[in-house]
């Protein structure tokens, strides 16, 4: 099993406006936010009306934010995040040590390879403390730019997988129920 499985879940799109208590009606707008927990290190959805967050709604703990449109109950599951939200999402977590948090952004990192948004450079490594970091660039910079690192944090292939999926289902729009 993995060791991120049961104990590191993320809350899934509820279809109603946490402001308000209105329902998100498919194909709207809404605000979809990513908040840090108190009582541990996951992240908590929480989506918003176009209007209520115009009025000034906001999550306490906001981590990050994006606009999208609250897909019908119906419709085939898929990420409704582009390209710049993942890489404010793998920027944001840049500073954060904590283990959960290093391997998110390092999953991040894997899929924003795939997307080709970043460029592995190379590795670097701390033999004594037993640590390695990647060398990333992102796409459009400057050869002369410092790489970006990211810690690996050995992940096996089913955590990978594991926070994947918890991934994918913080930024999906999908509706339960």
């Amino acid at each position: 099993m993995s060791r991120f499985g049961t104990h590191y879940q993320v809350s899934r799109l509820t279809g109603v406006c946490a402001e308000t208590g209105e329902k998100l009606e498919p194909g709207s707008l809404c605000v979809a936010t990513l908040c840090d927990r108190a009582e541990d290190e996951g992240f908590d959805r929480k989506d918003y009306s176009m209007t209520a967050w115009e009025q000034g709604a906001r999550p306490e703990r906001l981590f990050s934010f994006w606009r999208t449109e609250v897909a019908a109950p119906e419709a085939r599951r898929k990420l409704l995040v582009d390209d710049e939200v993942l890489m404010d999402l793998f920027t944001r977590l840049a500073d954060d040590d904590r283990p959960q948090r290093v391997a998110f952004r390092f999953v991040l990192a894997l899929i924003l390879m795939r997307k080709r948004l970043l460029r592995f450079l190379g590795r670097r490594s701390d033999e004594a403390a037993g640590r390695e970091w990647w060398k990333l660039r992102p796409r459009g910079a400057a050869p002369e730019d410092p790489p970006l690192e990211v810690l690996d944090p050995r992940l096996s292939d089913e955590d990978v997988r594991e926070l994947t999926a918890q991934l994918g289902e913080v930024l999906r729009g999908d509706m339960e129920g």
